[in-house]
Order: structure tokens, then C-alpha cells, then sequence
């Protein structure tokens, strides 16, 4: 792997010109795709084999014209203080808006509320329904602002109207602000790292490109594949992170090679042969983690967890191809390790230089680490050699705090609740939440999450009576306010009862009720042949939660068993994987554990702008154990690779943790810095579950990053000493050489050097003689 790396490096180095060539090539083209693509239709959300999911389908078979999966929308109408909606003149506003609203071109029909019985018991709130012909995602924007408009009418005339309802989705708002600061802050820590503006250029050039080619093709893909807006989103937050990131530590490596004083094209083929190997490895444990996300068997996730992944195959492909060429470009605008710009300082003075040329001199066939380590004897130790000899020195203080911290932390993630968001989680200022609080007002909190149960008669030898067995088992029910009279289909053999719940729709108690009527369909369908099926948005998301739950344990054991695999291979270790994944649990645990503080319990909620607390996105667990292990993984394999270079070249392993934290722990905390600033610029975003898996992902990564990989995993290494690195012999013969150390890179000095020593043996005998 190193020596196949170390020649890619150096033909992209050397072939520059063709290496930029093919990216900015697949740059237009993915953008001219993008631009001609048609524009992306509704991303389906559907969840097979669930029960809710099957009421639905059968509803589009059996109720061709009723669009079920038509956008709605709800106009909430509220009378002025003292007066009733039936009042002569409010009652005209209403009738006057409910014909307005059934002149759009994509409207199906809008239910009067004096003839639905949609008024209140006080009779100061109504609402009318409006069911359009598309989904809410295809529904054109002069439908939207005829919505609005005549909204606004009746508001003008003296009602306090608000408006509800998927109708009024539009695309999502990108926190563009919060992204830009997020590369600003980027920027800055690259600076810092790098020491120059071109070195810090680099980076953000080549993530800024992967991202480009990778969120175009995904927009271009989108209307043939159907794919939903969060799906680039997600690959946005993704790519940008480990974009910057494998980039930085090419570049890094690149200037501790200079440093050894190599010329810059062997220091690329290095830091390509080196750190590229490790790229490549973090690489494939974040695509084992996000493609692993199909396993769910939820389109939506698969989508998503796939579009991400190919982003990061395209970051991983550009950090080994594109940095390459960059650097052939930069020349000595890149500087080694130890030499600072103007920007940041002077350059280094004398002494430093000769030290340099020392350093430069006793780099021998021991490889960068020990000659680094040579090269670098009376030099200031740095803050993370300083940091790692503590660690070694207190390894169990160390590592119980940072155990017993976490876990603390992690608490929270006890209470856990799980849901998904709807309009009751919308901030307080937009009309949706106002309606549905309206709602709430006039007809009680399930009213905003009524259920639809579906029988299925066609087996059944009396319909009529399956479906008033049906209803009369339901309205027996605790929790249950309203249930309608059965609506038949044309057929005859299929009925439709809404049930109205006393709870709001993201209840325990609701989620009670409708297990509750599949239980006593279940008794039903026994006796009249027919079959009960729980639908709606509130069973959707009930039978969504669910599904993730049970498929949380699958996917992790597939997943982490595969990294642990790949893990056993890269580091020729049982005991450093199995560490790598206890401590990613830990920090996951930790991070859901936040999030549940924060957006469940609103504990510093307003410093985030989270207006609303309730329960977690369901998809937030599974999909932080996706994205966060593939990340930790990453700062796993490159900090503990360099301790197992250090080892492999002979230092002892107390030494070697030391040595890998003085060559990689500035770096990966730079990283680690990075990859927070990209996630928490999406806390700016106007949707709820963007905000919040910009959270998760930002705070995961601070846990992962700076207290288990930056503390447990040192403590632990000095604890275990040489036993770290044990593997069993018929198993270290069994397991492919991929040789991340950059041994093969040294037996390649070695031949390079023979020759030479020869030549110069050769000469010293011609001067003798």
C-alpha cells in the first residue's frame, strides 16, 4: 500500500498539469449536470414492511382518487375577543376564503368548516382543509402564495388566521451564514497549523472541489434517483469535514518530510506512501459507516448514508491525487515543519537551520520518526509531548476521568425519547406553530395528530359490520376523543375511520393508543375475516422510531465488526481495535447524551436557538453511530499509526505513544477543530433536524477527538505497554501486509542507498590507489 501510494504521489507531483486537468474536468461536468438536470420532484418517504406503511399503500390501490399522498394544508381561523365564528360577518370571511382557496389549479378540495362541523366547541376557532393533487415537495410556488395570499385576506378583514399543513414546505434554508463562518474558522486553525496562506489554501481548495463535484452530481442524480434535499445536505456537512481533514494531513506529513530535508518530490511521494495510507484506511471506515446505514431498510437513510459516502471517496481520491499536484504548483511557498512564514514569524534563524541540517543528516534507514526524533534532540518539546509524558507517566488518573466524565455526560442519553418533528416543534414565530397551537386551543392536542384506521374487508362477509365492530372497539378505547363513522371506497370492501387522541401526537400516551387499536383489530380480524391497519403521520413516525430501534443493534454489529476488522489489519493488534471501539461508544453515547440535554430538556437550549424542546429526531441515534464511528475511526488511525510507526522503528511503546502525539496530536486537533467549526455551522439552520445533527456531530466529535483520542487511548496504550500491540502469529500470517508504517518505503531507501555506498566505496579505492 505505502510503496503504491508513495509512486502515486509522485506522478501526480510530477504530472501535475494533467492531475488538476481531470478534477476541474469532473468539476464541469458534474456543474453542467446539475444545471441541465430537471428539477428534483418529492423524495418519497416511505418505511417498507412497517404497518403503517401497508395502511397507505393500500389506501393509493383502493382510493385511486383521493391522491393520498397529496399535500394538505389546514387555514386555522380565530374570532376577535367577544365575538364567535358563526357571527354573520365572520362566518362571510370564512365562506368568502374557503371559495378563494378552491380556484388554484392543483386543488382537489377545501372543506368548509360550518358544513364539516370544524368548529369549535366555544365557537371561537375553525379550521378548513385544503388537499392539493401533488405531493407538498412538487407543489408549484403560485399555489403556495395563493395559499398565503388568501390568508392574508381574511386576516385583513378582521380573523386571526394561521396556516398549517405540509403544503407550506418549501426548500429547506441552508444556514449559509453558519457555514461560512464554519470555513472562516477552518481557514484561521489551517493557518495556524500550516503557518502559511498557501499551505492553509490547499485544504479548503481541494475540499471545496470534492464537495462541488460530489453535491452536483447528487443534484444532478436527483429527480432520476429521487432524492430529498437533505440527502446533499448531508453530503455538504460531510465532505467539507473530511475533506479538509485528509488534506491537512497530506500536507502536514509533506512538511515534517521537508523538514527531514528530502527533496519535495520523494517528501509527496512520502507523505502520500505515509499519511496517504492512512487516509485511505479512515476513508474506508467512514464508507463502512454511512453505506452501512442501507441495512435500516429505509430508502430515505440509504439514500443519504450512500450520497455521503461516494462524497467522501471523492474527498479520500482528491487528498491523494490533487494535493499532490497543488504542492508540484506551491513549490517552496510550502515550507517545511520547522520553518515559519512571514505571516506567522520570522524564519528560523541560524541555529534552527543548522539544527535542520543536522536533523536533515541523521535521518537514516530507522525512517521520519527516528530521524525526526534525532533531528529534533534539545528542541522545546511541543504541548502534546508534553501532554502524552504526563498521560504515560498518570495513565489511570487519566483515564478514569475521562471515563467517568463521559459517562456522566452520557446520563441524559437514558431519557431518551424518540420522535419526529412536525409543527409542534416549529419555533413560535412561524404560522405553522401558531396554527397548530390554535388547533390545540379549539379541539384538543391530538387533534394536530389524528390516526387513520384502515379496514380491509374485501375477505370479510360482511363489510358494514367489521367496520362497526371496528369503531365500537376503538371508542372503548382510554385516550381516544373522536371517532369518525366509517367512509367505504366505491368497492365497498375497504373502510377509512379517523380517531382523533386525547394526547398530542409525540405522547408516550398516543404512541399507547394506536398499539392499543392494533391490538384490538388484531381481535377483530379474528372474528369477521377483515383486517385493522394504524396509519397517519403520528403512526408513521411511531412505526419509523420503531424500525430504527430494532435495527440500531444490527447495524452496529455489522459495522463495527467490519472496522474492527480493518483496524485488526492496519494495526496488527486484538487489543488497540477492541479499545478504538469501546471508546467510540463512549463518546456516542456521550454526544446523544448532550443532545438529549439540550433539545429534550432544553438545557442551554437558547444559546443554540433551539425555540422548542421535545423528542429526539428518530433518526438521530442510528445516524450519529454512522457518521460519529466513521470520523473517530479517522482520528484513531492516524494518531495510533504513527505511535505503531514509532514502535516498528524500535522505540519502546511508552516512548512511542509520546513520539506519535509529537508528530500527529497538533494536526489531528486541528482536524478535530475543523470538523467542528463545518458541523456547527449547520446549528444555524432553520430546520430542526439539521440544527440538530449539526450539534450531535459537533460535540461528538469534541468527545471523540480531544478526551478519548486524546486521552483514554494514551492511557490506555501505556497501561497495556507491549501487550497493545499482541496478535496472535497464525493470525498476523493469515492477515494481508498493508503496511501503513511505510516499511516498504525504507526497504526502498535502503536499495536506493546500496548503490551509492557502493559508488562512493568504488571512488575512495580509485583515490587510494
Amino acid at each position: 500500500m505505502a510503496t503504491f501510494l508513495y509512486k502515486l504521489g509522485r506522478l501526480a507531483f510530477r504530472r501535475r498539469h494533467f492531475a488538476a486537468l481531470i478534477w476541474v474536468a469532473l468539476l464541469t461536468l458534474a456543474g453542467v449536470g446539475a444545471a441541465s438536470a430537471p428539477a428534483a420532484g418529492s423524495s418519497s418517504f416511505s418505511i417498507p414492511g412497517t404497518e403503517a406503511q401497508k395502511a397507505f399503500d393500500l389506501l393509493e390501490q383502493r382510493y385511486p382518487g383521493m391522491s393520498a399522498d397529496g399535500a394538505t394544508a389546514r387555514v386555522v381561523f380565530k374570532a376577535p375577543e367577544g365575538e364567535k365564528m358563526a357571527d354573520a360577518a365572520n362566518k362571510a370571511i370564512v365562506e368568502k376564503t374557503v371559495a378563494e382557496l378552491g380556484d388554484g389549479s392543483e386543488v382537489v378540495s377545501v372543506s368548509d368548516p360550518f358544513t364539516t362541523r370544524a368548529v369549535s366547541r366555544d365557537g371561537t376557532i375553525a379550521y378548513a382543509s385544503v388537499t392539493y393533487k401533488v405531493p407538498a415537495m412538487e407543489l408549484k410556488d403560485s399555489s403556495r402564495e395563493a395559499l398565503e395570499t388568501t390568508a392574508h385576506k381574511a386576516q385583513d378583514a378582521g380573523l386571526t388566521v394561521e396556516m398549517g399543513g405540509d403544503a407550506l414546505q418549501a426548500e429547506p434554508e441552508t444556514a449559509v451564514a453558519g457555514e461560512i463562518i464554519g470555513l472562516a474558522i477552518a481557514a484561521v486553525v489551517l493557518v495556524i497549523t500550516l503557518g502559511s496562506l498557501v499551505a492553509a489554501g490547499l485544504p479548503l481548495l481541494t475540499a471545496i472541489i470534492g464537495v462541488g463535484i460530489g453535491v452536483s452530481t447528487i443534484t444532478a442524480l436527483a429527480s432520476a434517483l429521487d432524492l430529498g434535499d437533505t440527502t446533499s445536505t448531508l453530503a455538504l456537512m460531510i465532505g467539507l469535514a473530511v475533506g479538509i481533514d485528509y488534506a491537512l494531513f497530506i500536507v502536514s506529513r509533506y512538511r515534517s518530510e521537508l523538514a527531514e530535508g528530502r527533496e519535495r518530490e520523494d517528501a509527496v511521494g512520502r507523505a502520500v506512501g505515509t499519511a496517504g495510507s492512512a487516509v485511505v484506511f479512515a476513508g474506508l471506515t467512514v464508507v463502512i459507516a454511512l453505506a452501512g446505514l442501507a441495512v435500516v431498510n429505509v430508502p430515505m437513510l440509504t439514500k443519504m448514508g450512500l450520497a455521503a459516502a461516494g462524497t467522501v471517496v471523492i474527498a479520500v481520491l482528491i487528498a491523494l491525487t490533487m494535493i499532490p499536484a497543488l504542492l508540484g504548483y506551491a513549490g517552496r511557498k510550502v515550507r517545511p515543519a520547522d520553518e515559519k512564514g512571514g505571516l506567522l514569524g520570522r524564519r528560523k534563524g541560524k541555529g534552527s537551520a543548522n539544527a535542520s541540517a543536522e536533523g536533515a543528516a541523521n535521518t537514516s534507514a530507522d525512517g521520519p520518526a527516528n530521524g525526526s526524533a534525532k533531528g529534533a534532540i534539545g528542541s522545546k518539546p511541543s504541548l502534546g509531548t508534553r501532554w502524552a509524558s504526563f498521560v504515560v507517566r498518570r495513565p489511570v488518573a487519566v483515564l478514569l476521568l475521562g471515563v467517568v466524565g463521559l459517562g456522566t455526560i452520557a446520563l441524559p442519553a437514558t431519557q431518551l425519547e424518540l420522535g419526529l418533528p412536525d409543527d409542534g416543534s416549529q419555533p413560535t414565530s412561524t404560522t405553522q406553530r401558531r396554527a397548530y397551537d390554535l388547533l390545540s386551543e379549539g379541539f384538543g392536542p391530538g387533534f394536530n395528530g389524528p390516526l387513520m384506521v384502515v379496514v380491509d374487508a374485501e375477505d370479510s362477509a360482511s363489510p358494514k359490520e367489521a367496520a362497526s365492530a371496528v369503531t365500537d372497539e376503538i371508542k372503548g378505547l382510554k385516550d381516544v376523543v373522536t371517532v369518525t363513522p366509517a367512509t367505504f371506497n366505491k368497492a365497498g370492501d375497504t373502510a377509512m375511520i379517523t380517531v382523533i387522541p386525547e394526547s398530542k401526537p409525540s405522547s408516550t400516551q398516543t404512541e399507547d393508543l394506536v398499539h392499543a387499536i392494533r391490538d384490538a383489530g388484531a381481535g377483530v380480524a379474528a372474528d369477521t375475516d377483515a383486517k385493522v391497519l394504524v396509519t397517519g403521520a403520528t403512526a408513521m413516525n411511531i412505526d419509523f422510531s420503531q424500525k430504527l430501534t430494532d435495527a440500531l443493534i444490527p447495524y452496529l454489529a455489522l459495522v463495527v465488526g467490519l472496522a474492527f476488522l480493518l483496524l485488526i489489519v492496519i494495526f496488527r493488534s486484538i487489543l488497540v481495535p477492541l479499545k478504538a471501539a469501546l471508546g467510540f461508544l463512549l463518546s456516542v453515547l456521550a454526544a446523544l447524551g448532550a443532545v438529549v440535554a439540550v433539545f429534550q430538556w432544553g438545557w442551554l437550549a437558547g444559546l443554540i436557538g433551539v425555540e422548542e424542546t421535545g423528542p429526539i429526531m428518530s433518526m438521530m441515534p442510528i445516524f450519529m453511530v454512522g457518521v460519529v464511528f466513521g470520523l473517530a475511526m479517522d482520528y484513531e488511525v492516524f494518531l495510533v499509526t504513527r505511535m505503531r510507526e514509532a514502535y516498528v522503528h524500535g522505540e519502546n511503546p511508552h516512548q512511542a505513544v509520546v513520539t506519535g502525539f509529537k508528530y500527529s496530536a497538533r494536526v489531528v486537533a486541528a482536524a478535530a477543530a475543523i470538523m467542528m467549526a463545518v458541523f456547527a455551522g449547520f446549528i444555524g439552520s432553520g430546520e430542526s433536524m439539521i440544527k440538530m445533527i449539526g450539534f450531535g456531530l459537533a460535540i461528538a466529535v469534541f468527545f471523540d477527538a480531544f478526551v478519548v483520542r486524546m486521552a483514554i487511548v494514551p492511557a490506555v496504550l501505556a497501561l497495556l505497554g507491549e501487550k497493545a500491540w499482541w496478535l496472535p502469529k497464525w493470525l498476523d500470517r493469515a492477515l494481508p501486509n498493508v503496511d501503513v508504517e511505510g516499511e516498504g518505503l525504507r526497504a526502498h531507501d535502503d536499495a536506493a542507498r546500496k548503490p551509492a555506498e557502493d559508488d562512493e566505496d568504488e571512488d575512495r579505492s580509485l583515490v587510494r590507489v
